[in-house]
């Protein structure tokens, strides 16, 4: 924001007008002694010396540009294509807001429908929404769907191997409503969650069945399997996904999904500490009334000509409340036009080498890994490009040491449950060298 300076005769006149005749005397109400505090500022700086400053202190943070990673857990080190940035920094765009006019923002329109388009058949499900915030609390929405129609079902069943945020963002949008959670045990063995698991857990009241593909901890679970389960329940399934996966694994929508979420991020969208990110929502067509947020449909104008309309918005603020499926009122504009352009640059092609290149190089790390004496692989089943790692020390103090050799490290899994204190996960993208791989795994084979 432009800085824009008061003048004298600024300040006196605004002084006039509430009646003081001083800036001092605005401040008489302030004990003397606490009025100007010595603040014990640097001394000033040119701002040439300012922005050498600035850049000294930038650089005392590690991040996946200035050195290896390994440390996925739901923000993964992904290349973004130039063309990504390239268009997101167009002013049209940048400083674009879900359209209130859509008869004036046919380009951002259009950009969101082909998001939506590209979700569609990235996921497999025959209807999208605009975006939401990120995985967690599209998670949360997709789950709400099934419990916000009229069919007396008011419990969610959720694996105990989905991201943890997730299900804590979930329990935070059920309080106080007249819903049910029930968490499958984690599987603290295996990590991984059976359709025999499950079993137990639906009945009569069962509004839908949550699981993760890849789960949280990188292995592949049996969707169709679930799928089948839950509908012989007269339930739906929700699946949360990691996109880039979907390059190379069959789409939920084939499985017997109902629903579809999952966080974008790995579409182009850099990991920026934490966010912006992105969230994503698709269902089959049944529920397309139910979508929270915003849905843009493609149309003709009365000259026949092409144009695009926002065609549902089931938020409070247009209908009436108790019609309403969310408050959601937003979407992530800018970052499901990144995922877009991300996704058209890499190409159906582009997007499986992408996919490929995740599952080999992990799968050649994990062997490395495996190899290692007092190093353990851990958990049953296949996996994508990331796995649980037991450690022979504390998994802080590998990452601790893995520093020193300029490595950022796996997720400390005693963050999620206490049994998993020696564990750590790990992941490689297609980011991670053969190189950095193998200086990885020598610096966890100097520790043993």
């Amino acid at each position: 924001m432009t800085f824009s300076p008061h003048t004298p005769e600024d300040r006196k006149a605004m002084l006039e007008a509430i009646g003081v005749s001083s800036v001092a005397e605005l401040f008489e109400v302030v004990p003397e002694e606490h009025r100007f505090p010595s603040l014990d500022l640097p001394p000033r700086l040119s701002e040439a010396d300012a922005y050498r400053e600035l850049v000294r202190l930038a650089e005392r943070n590690v991040n996946a540009s200035t050195a290896a990673t390994f440390l996925g857990a739901g923000s993964y080190n992904h290349y973004v294509p130039a063309t990504v940035q390239q268009i997101l920094w167009r002013g049209e765009f940048y400083t674009a807001y879900t359209p209130y006019q859509p008869e004036v923002a046919q380009g951002t329109l259009q950009a969101i429908y082909e998001f939506q388009s590209s979700i569609c058949l990235l996921t497999g499900m025959e209807v999208s929404n605009a975006s939401l915030y990120d995985g967690a609390t599209a998670l949360a929405e997709g789950a709400l769907l099934s419990v916000s129609l009229p069919r007396q079902r008011t419990k969610i069943v959720v694996a105990g191997t989905v991201h943890p945020y997730y299900r804590s963002v979930l329990q935070t949008y059920t309080r106080g409503l007249l819903v049910t959670v029930e968490e499958l045990p984690l599987p603290h063995e295996t990590l991984l969650t059976t359709p025999e698991m499950v079993a137990p857990y639906l009945d009569e009241r069962t509004a839908c069945l949550v699981v993760q593909y890849p789960n949280f901890f990188g292995r592949i679970e049996d969707i169709a399997a679930f799928a089948e389960m839950a509908h012989q329940a007269g339930s739906r399934l929700l699946v949360s996904v990691y996109p880039i996966a979907l390059g190379l694994l069959k789409a939920p929508g084939e499985l017997g999904a109902d629903i579809v979420t999952g966080e974008g991020q790995s579409l182009g969208i850099p990991q920026s500490f934490g966010g912006p990110v992105l969230g994503l929502l698709a269902t089959k067509r049944e529920l397309v009334r139910q979508l929270p947020g915003r849905l843009i449909g493609m149309t003709q104008d009365s000259e026949g000509k092409r144009g695009f309309v926002m065609v549902l918005q089931t938020r409070e603020q247009h209908i009436r409340r108790e019609k309403a499926t969310s408050n959601i009122c937003t979407n992530q504009g800018l970052m499901s036009l990144a995922a877009t352009v991300y996704l058209s640059s890499l190409g159906k092609q582009g997007l499986r080498r992408v996919a490929e290149l995740c599952y080999h190089k992990a799968h050649y790390l994990a062997e490395r890994i495996a190899a290692l004496d007092r190093w353990e692989v851990v958990g049953a089943g296949p996996f994508f490009n990331e796995f649980a790692v037991r450690t022979p020390i504390a998994p802080e103090e590998v990452n601790r040491r893995l520093l020193d050799e300029g490595i950022i490290g796996g997720y400390p899994l005693n963050q999620v449950d206490p049994r998993l204190s020696d564990l750590m996960l790990v992941c490689a993208t297609e980011q991670n060298t053969r190189e950095q791989i193998d200086h990885f795994v020598s610096a966890l084979a100097s520790m043993a």
